[in-house]
């Protein structure tokens, strides 16, 4: 598996470089809140397990990583019925719609938003950040602002795997490769 891990690493570096270019970085300081306001900041509130974060800055990139809900719920979150404890994944999982700019104003009314329309075991793994872009956008190469980037970080708060856009399952595949 470690073998996989580099050469998806490695694939990524030389296909997409700006991404490759933030595997390997601290991910920068980030503090967000649930739907019911609890303030989660990363990475020092996940250190100690593998985290997956997904993040949008934009409408249109909030609506395509709303496609990777269900796949990542039911990978990594979801615990099947007859599974042992202590059995399947034990990771972090994150969400996060990023309202900054004008933006920031919306963020209340889409976290009332999201308490009506998503499934409710959803809540916990969807955090809402209001603020300043530039650092995150400078930090983790976001180039485009219509798509959004996800990021595997280990334990350690460094990041191990990134990529970007629609949901594919292979993308699904490289993330669970690195989390093996």
């Amino acid at each position: 598996m470690k073998f996989l891990s580099v050469l998806v690493w490695l694939n990524l570096a030389f296909i997409c470089p700006s991404i490759g270019q933030v595997v390997g970085k601290v991910f920068p300081e980030m503090v967000a809140e649930t739907v019911e306001d609890r303030k989660v900041t990363l990475p020092s509130d996940v250190k100690g397990k593998f985290t997956l974060l997904g993040l949008a800055y934009s409408k249109k990139s909030e609506d395509e990583l709303r496609t990777w809900f269900e796949p990542i719920f039911t990978k990594f979150v979801q615990k099947p019925e007859g599974l042992l404890a202590g059995m399947g994944y034990d990771v972090n999982v994150y969400f996060i719609p990023m309202f900054t700019g004008i933006n920031a104003a919306a963020e209340g009314t889409a976290k009332r938003k999201a308490m009506k329309n998503l499934d409710p075991q959803l809540f916990p793994h969807i955090l809402f950040y209001k603020g300043e872009l530039k650092t995150y956008k400078e930090a983790l190469d976001f180039e485009k602002r219509d798509i959004p980037y996800f990021f595997v970080l280990n334990a350690e708060g460094t990041i191990v795997y990134a990529t970007s856009g629609a949901f594919s399952d292979q993308k699904l595949d490289a993330i669970e490769d690195v989390i093996e």
